[in-house]
């Protein structure tokens, strides 16, 4: 995976990041070390030094950003549909059993409106970076029975949960055996 947030940055966020390399190479412009523009910046100093030695190669050109990893396969107004879209839910959409939207679903509904095809993960990574995350019911169900978890609770789970194994102490270590 390209970048730890999933699914790349969104434009802010490659614009705020080409702003700190363009500052970093105007401090290696005025002489500034490395360690130096690691301080400053606040990053690691494994990304100054790339970025160091892609300004000695490029000079600041080489600095700049160059636009999103993959080019997004909807424009922008097929994506403000798509938005109505996922708002309106699935139960609009045929999805009676659950309400919830899966990356299957929302592929299938990309497919349906714009004959567009997209993976599971370019689907994930797509909603991601419009700011859609994976869903959190905001209240139990109001079929659950809250009697019946607890029975569940007390009686079935002791039973299904192993013991915990106390005939020996435990090792951290790989290659040295427990004593016992």
């Amino acid at each position: 995976m390209r970048y730890g947030q999933r699914g790349g940055y969104t434009p802010a966020a490659q614009e705020r990041w080409e702003r700190v390399r363009l500052q970093a190479a105007e401090w290696f412009e005025a002489g500034e070390s490395t360690r130096t523009a690691v301080a400053r910046l606040r990053v690691h100093e494994r990304s100054v030094t790339r970025w160091r030695e892609a300004w000695i190669e490029g000079g600041e050109q080489a600095l700049r950003s160059k636009g999103p990893v993959s080019r997004e396969k909807l424009s922008a107004r097929q994506w403000q549909r798509l938005d109505v879209e996922l708002r309106r839910g699935p139960l609009a959409w045929g999805y009676v059993e659950d309400q919830c939207w899966t990356l299957g679903r929302v592929k299938t509904l990309i497919e349906r409106l714009f004959h567009i095809g997209y993976t599971i993960e370019g689907v994930g990574k797509l909603l991601h970076r419009h700011g859609w995350s994976v869903q959190v019911p905001a209240r139990r169900a109001i079929e659950r029975d809250e009697e019946a978890v607890a029975v569940w609770k007390d009686e079935v789970w002791p039973a299904v949960k192993a013991p915990r194994r106390t005939w020996a102490p435990t090792s951290a270590s790989k290659t040295r055996q427990a004593r016992g």
